[in-house]
C-alpha cells in the first residue's frame, strides 16, 4: 500500500476509486438496513400500511444506483485495463512522451531459482539483482527455464506470469530513487523461498557509472555459460550472486528456442532430502566455474 512506480500507483488509484464506490452502495444500505430493523420492530416507532402495493421511487432508487453504480464501474474498469496493460500500458506510454528518448529495455529469465536480468543494449547481465533509472520507462521482456513462475515488485509494478518456453511484457516507470524488493510468487519448487531480488532505482548519472562498471567484469555469458548458470541453484546466505561484463547477442531469444525444444535443467531427486550435502556440492561447483 505504498506506491512507488507508476504502474503501482495508478492501479492504487484505481482500486481506491472502486472500494470508494463500493461504500457509497455498502454504507448507507446497511445503515437504511438497520433503521428499517429498529423502526418497524415490534414495539417501533413504524406505521403499518396493510394497503400500501406500490413505489415508483423506490422503483427507481432500487434498479436506477445499481445501473448507475455498474456503468461507472465498466467505464473505470476499461480506463483502468488500458491504463496497466503489461503489453502495452498507456501510463508508460504517456510518461515515454514526456521523457523522451527510448525507454531501458531488460529481458528477464527466471531459473530454478534464480533471476537473471539481461540489458540486450548494454550487453551486461546481472543475478537477483535489478538496476533501473530514475523516471525512465523500463519494458521487459520475460521467460523462464522451468515451471510458471510470478514477476512481482509490489510497490512498483504488478504480477505478470513468466512461463518456460514463452515469452510476457511487463513495464514500469518509477520517480522515486531507492530500493525495492521483487520476488516470485508462484510455486516453484524446492527454492522458492530464496526467489526474491533488489530493485534499485538510482539516478540517471548513477545507473551510467552502474553500467560502466558492470562492463568492466571479466565474467561473459554465452549460451554455454547459462547452460551451467540454469542448473537448480539456492541462493542461501549468498551476499552477492554472479554479474557478468558481456552477454552473447540474443540470449534471451536462444533460451527460449532451446525450452521449446525440450531443453531441461533437471532438480535431482535427492535434493530436498539432504539439502546440506547439496548446499555443499553446489559451493564446489561455483569454485570450479560455475555460476
Amino acid at each position: 500500500m505504498d506506491p512507488q512506480g507508476l504502474i503501482a500507483k495508478t492501479s492504487y488509484h484505481y482500486f481506491l476509486l472502486d472500494v470508494g464506490i463500493m461504500l457509497l452502495i455498502v454504507v448507507p444500505t446497511a445503515a437504511l438496513a438497520i433503521w428499517a430493523m429498529i423502526r418497524y420492530r415490534k414495539g417501533g416507532k413504524g406505521t403499518y400500511q396493510p394497503k400500501w402495493a406500490h413505489s415508483w421511487t423506490i422503483e427507481a432508487i432500487v434498479w436506477g444506483i445499481p445501473l448507475i453504480t455498474v456503468g461507472v464501474l465498466s467505464y473505470l474498469s476499461v480506463k483502468a485495463i488500458y491504463a496497466v496493460n503489461p503489453y502495452n500500458p498507456g501510463a508508460i506510454s504517456q510518461a515515454q512522451k514526456k521523457a523522451g528518448g527510448d525507454p531501458l529495455e531488460v529481458d528477464v529469465i527466471a531459473t530454478d531459482w534464480r533471476w537473471l536480468f539481461i540489458y540486450p543494449k548494454q550487453h551486461i547481465a546481472t543475478t537477483n539483482e535489478l538496476v533501473v533509472p530514475k523516471g525512465i520507462p523500463v519494458r521487459f521482456r520475460l521467460t523462464s527455464t522451468s515451471v510458471v513462475n510470478d514477476f512481482i515488485i509490489p510497490q512498483l509494478v504488478g504480477m505478470i506470469d513468466v512461463m518456460p518456453g514463452m515469452r510476457t511484457k511487463q513495464a514500469l516507470v518509477s520517480d522515486h530513487i531507492g530500493s525495492y524488493v521483487g520476488f516470485s510468487a508462484d510455486y516453484s519448487g524446492a527454492g522458492l523461498s530464496w526467489m526474491h531480488f533488489t530493485t534499485k532505482v538510482v539516478s540517471k548519472h548513477q545507473f551510467s557509472s552502474w553500467v560502466s562498471t558492470i562492463q568492466t567484469d571479466p565474467q561473459k555469458l554465452t549460451l554455454n555459460g547459462f547452460n551451467r548458470f540454469a542448473r537448480p541453484y539456492i541462493p542461501v546466505g549468498e551476499k552477492s550472486q554472479p554479474k557478468f561484463g558481456e552477454v552473447q547477442q540474443g540470449l534471451f531469444d536462444l533460451v527460449v528456442n532451446e525450452v521449446m525444444k525440450g531443453k531441461t535443467w533437471k532438480t535431482p531427486m535427492d535434493m530436498t532430502e539432504n539439502m546440506v550435502a547439496y548446499l555443499n556440492n553446489q559451493n564446489e561447483l561455483q569454485k570450479e566455474g560455475y555460476y
